[in-house]
């Protein structure tokens, strides 16, 4: 079989109609090239498509974000909020994500542990009663949303509802905006507007009133010897929101769909349950969460014996890198024993690398480990009710809307 040079493809993983199943995309321009000249909107990009080169962009210190220096080509909104450290370089990545690791600590962590246990245990007794379940409206999103607005941030539990809706939204929004709709950008403005309102009101609540939860604590801190402002406060709010939620209910959502469309794997689970963690990295090679994220050159440079001058823009395609069989054996195969053993595969991307390596991945672990241990000992005849699957419409966050199973 030919394999087509990089002139010759087309590259359309970013196309509505590969949604449901991006991956043969990736691997046609994955076999062409290792990076890939691109037109990301109106700028002209590299796609990087194979796993060596993404983790060396994602781990360099010479690749970063940008907007600080004022060099990035790329036009992201969430960069211009206070205290959202995601699309921030050092020094001022190091500080904020110091004061909101104090969340995501093995101790914190150990805490939470009996809180996830008891919710799981409500959400799938409540199942087990009415004799069916979705695996994302009866469970992930509730579980997502006791664990982070509510005990993290402190917020009031009966705005469970509001917390999904803003969080879609601006998951959303997170999208280039030549991706997305007016109706999307409108969606995306408006959630925005009033998740941080409500953040807002919270805050001052909260500094008058503190509370045991990381909101008053942020409250409290500071940074190089002053304390946070509001706008900072509210925006690390949202980002907590935003990518916290978005990240535990897209791994437990698309790692149950894949067990379940293995049922193999899943009668292995259910024998061997020690094979949790290194099953919950299995899911997040196979089908991560997040399928692709944007840095910048912040000095000349070099990769994969292309140069980089200050400023070029690359795409990272971290969803084509966890199926990349130069460094993964039978890529497209899930294998709940992956990661299990001696010699492991190499890691994954699903929670980056490097310093934006995923702050709340210890709580993402935590709710989907607890989540699907309950369901592989308490529902362990589960089956799907469907086979039509729907995504979310975000293609940087990969996520399904619903996912039926009869118990």
């Amino acid at each position: 079989m030919s394999i087509a040079t990089p002139s010759e493809v087309t590259f359309d993983a970013f196309d509505p109609g590969m949604r449901a199943d991006p991956y043969p995309a990736y691997r046609r321009v994955r076999d062409a090239a290792a990076l890939l000249p691109y037109q990301f909107g109106d700028v002209p990009v590299t796609l990087v498509t194979r796993y060596e080169e993404c983790a060396a962009v994602l781990t360099g210190s010479e690749w970063g974000h940008g907007y600080s220096a004022g060099i990035s080509p790329f036009r992201d909104a969430t960069a211009a909020i206070p205290g959202s450290f995601v699309r921030m370089d050092p020094p001022q990545h190091g500080r904020y994500r110091k004061l909101v690791s104090k969340a995501f600590t093995p101790r914190t962590i150990g805490d939470l542990t009996p809180l996830a246990g008891r919710v799981v245990d409500d959400l799938v007794s409540a199942a087990l009663r009415r004799g069916g379940l979705d695996i994302l409206a009866d469970l992930a999103v509730p579980l997502a949303v006791a664990m982070i607005p509510v005990r993290l941030l402190g917020a009031d539990p009966g705005l469970g509802a509001d917390f999904r809706q803003w969080q879609l939204a601006i998951a959303r929004g997170s999208d280039p905006d030549w991706l997305l709709g007016a109706a999307e950008v409108a969606a995306r403005t408006a959630a925005a507007g009033a998740c941080m309102t409500y953040f807002g009101e919270l805050v001052a609540r909260k500094r008058a009133e503190p509370t045991a939860d990381l909101l008053s604590e942020l409250i409290a801190a500071g940074v190089d010897g002053a304390g946070l402002t509001a706008p900072e406060i509210i925006g690390l709010s949202l980002l907590l929101l935003v990518a916290g939620m978005e990240t535990s209910i897209n791994l437990i959502g698309n790692g149950m769909l894949a067990l379940l469309r293995n049922p193999d794997q899943w009668d292995l689970l259910r024998r061997r349950p020690e094979l949790i963690a290194p099953a919950l990295d299995e899911m997040l090679r196979y089908d991560a969460p997040t399928q692709f994220t944007i840095r910048v050159a912040l000095a000349d440079t070099e990769l994969g014996g292309k140069q980089f001058r200050r400023g070029d823009g690359v795409v990272i395609l971290t969803g084509s890198a966890g199926r990349d069989d130069r460094v993964f054996a039978e890529a497209d195969t899930f294998d709940v024993t992956r990661y299990a053993g001696n010699q492991p595969a190499r890691k994954h991307l699903g929670f980056s690398l490097g310093i934006h390596f995923c702050v709340g991945a210890p709580l993402a672990r935590l709710e989907a480990e607890t989540a699907i241990q309950a369901l592989l000992e308490r529902a362990p005849r589960l089956e799907l009710a469907t086979e039509t699957v729907e995504y979310q419409p975000s293609l940087i966050h990969r996520g399904i809307v619903s996912l039926p199973v009869s118990l």
